[in-house]
């Protein structure tokens, strides 16, 4: 069974004000005079306002969730020793100025995209998979790149942008997409093609280093894993579980297909960035981009289409049952950016979606 770990990202805000702090020095200060020495899960971000940590490798969904959940309990009790609280949104409600982390490479990133870089306090999530090799790997990439506007749309949860409504249901994804290597890709073929692909990035001398490709999907740099980015951070940690679950999937199903010889749809990119705009669009609560027609269907037969395809994976990693209650339950509660319009009707105050949101990241509904 294919081992799945998870990258969060969370913002670090105001207990009272809900506004975003820059903090993640502190707290990760913190978290490293705790550990004595060990390793901890935490990392920095380009924003100070931020804070990513990472699971391990885990084979079974409980396993994970169990992980997450502690991860985000950690986050929050070092972060109320720094005056903060953690919260999982994937932008900030309320306004917020740029605070770009100290370091080289960020001051680099900083003066070579200037305004995109100063206004990236968006918060994704990251799910890793494992793949045998590269070349399997790149099968799986070249198989899953219809799948994920529909993860996307699972997962939205930033329909707010410096105190509006930004009509989005994942306006982190339109943000993101800002940056020059973000977004679909075509079909590489090959592990030698995709490398190739990534030198020639490099060698514009546009970004950075390899850290800085931000395809939907890519090979990682660091682990042997397939990591799949298209997501927003979940404000429940139920609902990156079920990412997860969905993605390993998603993996297993592709590569399948890459050992049995069958092709990968040949979509263009400019109509997986059609899909992945309807999706941060409307989220689950219109229509999205059917993977395979290429034609719009309402959300949630898109979503059974997707359950559809990776049943079988789903069903021999004894996940079936899990991802069919959970999919039922998010198309049945919204995903996290209605929750968020769902909390401002009730309440009036975009102060009081944070704060019912930093209570609903620790799992309290």
């Amino acid at each position: 069974m294919r081992t799945v770990g998870v990258e969060e990202e969370l913002l670090l805000v105001d207990p009272r004000s809900g506004e975003p702090r820059a903090l993640s020095t502190a707290v990760l200060a913190a978290a490293v005079k705790e550990s004595r020495g060990r390793a901890h899960a935490f990392t920095k971000e380009l924003q100070g306002q931020q804070l990513e940590f990472a699971t391990h490798p885990q084979s079974g969904m409980k396993e994970l969730g169990a992980e997450i959940e502690r991860w985000r309990a950690e986050a929050a009790r070092h972060a109320a020793g720094a005056g903060a609280a953690v919260v999982a949104l994937a932008t900030s409600p309320l306004p917020a100025g740029p605070a770009v982390t100290e370091g080289r490479r960020y001051r680099w990133i900083q003066e070579q995209f200037g305004l995109t870089a100063l206004e990236q306090l968006t918060c994704g999530c990251h799910v890793h998979v494992s793949v045998e090799s590269d070349e399997e790997g790149v099968g799986v990439l070249d198989r899953i790149r219809p799948w994920l506007s529909v993860l996307l749309a699972l997962s939205a949860n930033s329909p707010f942008w410096q105190g509006y409504d930004s009509g989005y249901h994942s306006y982190r994804n339109r943000v993101w997409g800002r940056w020059p290597s973000a977004g679909p890709v075509e079909v590489f073929g090959s592990a030698r093609r995709y490398h190739q692909q990534v030198s020639d990035l490099l060698d514009t001398g546009v970004l950075h280093d390899e850290g800085m490709i931000y395809f939907d999907a890519r090979l990682s740099r660091t682990y042997p894993t397939v990591e799949v980015r298209a997501a927003d951070v979940c404000l429940d940690a139920s609902t990156t579980v079920l990412l997860a679950t969905l993605t390993r999937g998603l993996v297993d199903t592709a590569a399948r297909a890459w050992r049995e010889g069958e092709p990968p749809a040949r979509h263009g990119v400019g109509l997986l960035r059609a899909a992945a705009w309807q999706a941060a669009r409307s989220g689950l609560d219109g229509h999205l981009i059917h993977p395979v027609t290429m034609r719009p269907a309402p959300a949630d037969r898109v979503v059974h289409a997707l359950l559809g395809h990776v049943e079988k994976a789903l069903d021999e990693n004894g996940d079936l049952s899990q991802a069919r209650q959970g999919l039922a339950e998010l198309l049945a509660g919204g995903n996290g950016a209605h929750v968020q319009r769902q909390l401002l009707c009730r309440t009036g105050s975009l102060r009081e979606v944070v704060a019912a949101c930093v209570r609903r990241t620790q799992g309290d509904r």
